[in-house]
């Protein structure tokens, strides 16, 4: 397996930080043996845990004004799949690439061939029906799934139906479907006849699912129609789900939400009814995607994970979430942003797992509201950096994975052999 950065320079890293992080693991062992946990399990399965990287994060973003190229950005999906393996290196947590097609079309045999290279897999496809392409024949400007035009709707199934055999080809087992679809004024659209031309449109996709595939549906409440969209809330999403079968499920982004939505509510109520498919994940303030995953509210990424940490030890039957990051990044490096939300991400997964869950039980019954919610912080508040160090470190990662990072000089490279992009105008990728 090739490495992007050089293994020695990895090494040289880690060496610098290797005595601390024992000490403080350690002492962290000794504070969880005291609370009856056992660190060395928290470790196993904070090892284990991953979350994909999408294929456009690791472009630099823009606004609905402007983009400002980064150095060193991807050319095509073979530089992007390269930033992925830098990724995958030194966090040892993203061992899959999930792809926007046709952003990243490309012959599926260089693809999985660039992909095994760096010993990544492929997750989730995602189509486009949101923008034109050059060479297409019809316009997504009023619709695509849900447009009044019969062969509009055709020639958006048919490019989904394209990713999902593109998707057969590289080893992915899901298609991801998000559409734009929806209205700017009252009147504009019929909203009955609209989600009826949809759902006829999602029958026929799912249709041509492989047996062992899964179809996600991803809701969002507004952008880029701003009066009323199709696919609005978890509600209409679950209705999607249910209408499609059993190999379809929702999506939860946990951007794409009214300001105090309670996400971490809508994820047990998907889990509880068998339709919880999977997360993007990032922050949010004002708008979309617009922030790193943990950035703004790390509180409530823990919360998420405490209804998937219950699900999962609980058993529940057919429980089996996506995770990947979805993200836009317009002032950082984007390799450095999604290094790091994959260890938020991490983080608040082995965070919940410090939770009592008897004694929440507990107080929960007992109506005791202060100490079930401080039975939460308890956990919450348990620095697990050393649990999530040592993870990477084991696994042959580093030990701070921004520190290593900058010290190799990959964006530097990458800025020559790449050349610059000319800016670009409005437009959020």
């Amino acid at each position: 397996m090739e490495m992007m950065i050089d293994a020695d320079a990895v090494e040289a890293s880690n060496a610098a930080r290797e005595r601390a992080l024992r000490a403080d693991y350690a002492a962290l062992g000794e504070q969880l043996d005291r609370r009856g946990i056992a660190i060395a399990e928290i470790l196993d399965k904070a090892e284990a845990f991953a979350v994909a990287i999408p294929s456009w994060g690791v472009g630099t973003g823009g606004t609905r004004f402007a983009r400002f190229p980064g150095e060193g950005e991807p050319r095509d999906v073979f530089d992007k799949i390269e930033d992925c393996a830098v990724i995958q290196q030194l966090t040892r947590a993203t061992p899959t690439v999930s792809l926007h097609i046709p952003w990243d079309k490309a012959d599926p045999r260089r693809l999985k061939q660039a992909a095994s290279r760096f010993g990544l897999g492929f997750d989730a496809m995602n189509s486009n029906t949101f923008s034109d392409t050059a060479d297409q024949k019809l316009s997504y400007k009023f619709g695509s799934l849900s447009h009044a035009d019969a062969a509009v709707r055709r020639q958006a199934v048919d490019h989904n139906i394209e990713c999902i055999e593109i998707g057969r080809e590289i080893g992915s087992k899901a298609l991801t479907v998000w559409i734009g679809d929806g209205s700017n004024f009252p009147g504009q659209v019929n909203f009955a006849q609209a989600f009826t031309r949809y759902l006829d449109s999602m029958k026929a996709i799912y249709a041509q699912l492989p047996p062992d595939w899964r179809l996600f549906t991803e809701h969002k409440m507004y952008e880029p129609a701003f009066y009323s969209t199709v696919v609005q809330d978890w509600g209409t999403n679950y209705i999607i789900a249910r209408e499609l079968g059993p190999k379809a499920f929702c999506l939860v982004d946990l951007g794409h939400h009214a300001p105090n939505v309670n996400i971490e509510m809508i994820v047990s109520r998907l889990i509880q009814f068998g339709k919880l498919g999977g997360f993007h994940f990032n922050d949010s303030k004002y708008g979309d995607d617009d922030l790193d995953a943990g950035s703004i509210d790390p509180y409530r990424l823990f919360l998420v994970f405490n209804e998937l940490v219950e699900a999962e030890l609980s058993g529940v039957d057919g429980f089996n979430p996506a995770h990947m990051l979805d993200q836009s990044h317009n002032v950082t490096d984007p390799i450095e942003s999604l290094m790091l939300s994959a260890v938020e991400v991490q983080r608040a997964y082995a965070a919940a797992l410090l939770v009592d869950r008897k004694a929440l039980a507990a107080f929960q019954d007992g109506n005791d509201a202060l100490m079930a919610t401080q039975t939460l912080k308890a956990a919450y508040r348990t620095d697990v950096e050393p649990i999530l160090a040592m993870a990477r470190f084991n696994r042959g990662g580093a030990i701070d994975p921004v520190a290593a990072y900058r010290a190799s000089g990959y964006r530097r490279k990458a800025a020559v052999e790449r050349p610059a992009v000319a800016s670009g105008g409005g437009g959020i990728v």
